[in-house]
C-alpha cells in the first residue's frame, strides 16, 4: 500500500511512467488483499481469533476493488481520498497485527 502512494506522488509530480507501475502496483495489492483475506478467516476458523480482523479486510477488498475501478475510470476527486482511507485501515490492520496479537497472548 506504501507503494502506491508513493508511485501515486511521483506520478502526480509530473513523471508520467509511475502510472503504468501505479496500475500494475495496485494489482499487485489486490492480490495480496486476498491473501490477507485467506489469513483473516483462517484466524477465526479454525484459529478461534477474533471475527473483526476477517471482516474489516472484506470491506477493504470491497474498498480496493471500487477503487480500481474510479482509477481505470479516472474519477480522481474519489479515487485520492478512498486510496488514503484504504492506506490507513491497511496501516492500522499492520499495526494490530504485529502490536495487537502479542499483547492479546500476554
Amino acid at each position: 500500500m506504501f507503494g502506491q502512494a508513493v508511485l501515486a506522488g511521483l506520478f502526480v509530480t509530473g513523471d508520467v511512467d509511475m502510472l503504468l507501475w501505479h496500475r500494475d502496483n495496485g494489482g499487485f495489492t489486490a492480490a495480496m488483499l486476498l491473501c490477507q483475506l485467506v489469513a483473516a478467516v483462517l484466524l477465526r476458523r479454525p484459529g478461534r481469533g477474533p471475527a473483526w480482523p476477517a471482516g474489516a479486510t472484506a470491506a477493504l477488498a470491497v474498498a480496493e476493488t471500487l477503487q480500481v475501478v474510479l482509477g481505470q475510470e479516472r474519477v480522481l476527486a474519489a479515487h485520492f481520498p478512498l486510496g488514503v482511507t484504504i492506506f490507513g485501515v491497511s496501516a492500522a490492520l499492520t499495526g494490530w497485527a504485529w502490536y495487537g496479537l502479542r499483547t492479546e497472548d500476554a
